[in-house]
């Protein structure tokens, strides 16, 4: 079966197309506008080893907010999506990853329930068009409308861009083990019997 999803999402503010397929080989098409959070959303592709396909058209003449956020819900809500049910997946997920002096670690559960905490130092205001603060934001958008936990934790690092894409590498790697289907689960990972 499949672990595929296609999103479309269409408000005032955005219009957000997203396909993802949790078994690629980490092909990712990003084209939301904003392109450092498109180099983001890529590393997610690249990898976790989905294929991404995004595009979103946002109004970018206010400022990057409502295109970053839409996008972050209907990525989340594909990877809801083509989990499915859940049988058979590892269900956690962690991951460390160095980016030069930046040190990111990501952990994740599929857990059906929502729950973000995201620690990272202050940084400057802008990479490229970027807001740093929205950070968090995507993070939290996506652990909402992807129905996960997920806690994101900076060790170290200066760099603002290379403190962010650690943090995106995290994700991805941990992701990429969580939702690995293990032949040892047999049925749902949890003695609830539901995620």
């Amino acid at each position: 079966m499949a672990r595929t999803a296609r999103i479309a999402r269409k408000t005032l503010e955005s219009d957000v197309l997203v396909e993802l397929d949790l078994d690629g080989t980490g092909v990712a098409t990003v084209d939301t506008g904003v392109p450092f959070y498109d180099h983001m959303l890529s590393q997610i592709g690249k990898h976790a080893g989905f294929d991404l396909n995004v595009r979103t058209r946002g109004d970018l003449h206010i400022d990057a907010h409502h295109t970053v956020e839409d996008t972050s819900i209907a990525f989340g809500t594909a990877l809801r999506e083509a989990l499915g049910d859940k049988v058979g997946i590892r269900r956690f997920g962690d991951a460390t990853v160095p980016l030069d002096e930046a040190l990111a670690l990501a952990v994740v559960d599929l857990s059906g329930r929502p729950y973000c905490v995201h620690v990272e130092p202050d940084l400057v205001g802008l990479i490229g068009t970027y807001d740093t603060t929205l950070t968090r934001h995507i993070f939290e958008s996506i652990t909402s409308s992807a129905r996960i936990a997920l806690h994101v934790r900076v060790l170290s690092g200066r760099n603002a861009h290379h403190v962010v894409e650690a943090q995106f590498k995290a994700v991805a790697r941990a992701l990429r083990d969580a939702v690995a289907l293990d032949a040892r689960v047999a049925g749902i990972p949890s003695t609830k019997g539901v995620l």
